[in-house]
């Protein structure tokens, strides 16, 4: 499994998070049963880049704290190179990790770690557009990050 971290935002306090989101990728995988090699790549930007990504990419004119670039929707038409499977990107808004935290009264590490899980389930092929799926993709979330990272 391979994470490739990219800091557009220049903050070097995400780099803590490295070893999190990798256990979180593992568990993830072993919660939702995804065999195999998973890659993906986590972008940190700024508000103001994330606000452009969201505007550009989702004709939503608004910063927002992650958003995620799945390569395939499907994932059982996933392409395979070398045993590797390619999940997209996930860009997390460094300064939502922060205010987040704050307002939901939880650490920055869970903050981070809930993102990074969240943007993750969408690359798996998980939403949160209906009311039912929702309660699936939320279910996921609590069950992967509660054993790895306290509320």
């Amino acid at each position: 499994m391979e994470i490739i971290f990219i800091n557009n935002a220049k903050d070097r306090s995400v780099y803590r998070y490295k070893k999190d989101f990798e256990n979180i990728l593992e568990r993830a995988c072993r919660v939702l049963e995804r065999k195999g090699d998973w890659s993906l790549s986590v972008i940190y930007v700024t508000p103001e880049q994330i606000h452009e990504i969201n505007r550009d990419y989702r004709n939503v004119d608004r910063a927002t704290d992650v958003i995620s670039f799945a390569i395939q929707d499907d994932m059982s038409d996933m392409l395979v190179d070398e045993d590797q499977y390619e999940l997209g990107d996930i860009f997390i808004n460094v300064q939502a990790i922060r205010d987040q935290a704050s307002a939901y009264g939880h650490s920055i590490r869970r903050e981070a770690c809930f993102l990074f899980c969240h943007g993750l389930l969408h690359l798996m092929g998980y939403d949160h557009m209906k009311e039912e799926d929702e309660k699936v993709m939320f279910a996921l979330q609590d069950e992967i990050l509660d054993e790895l990272v306290q509320r």
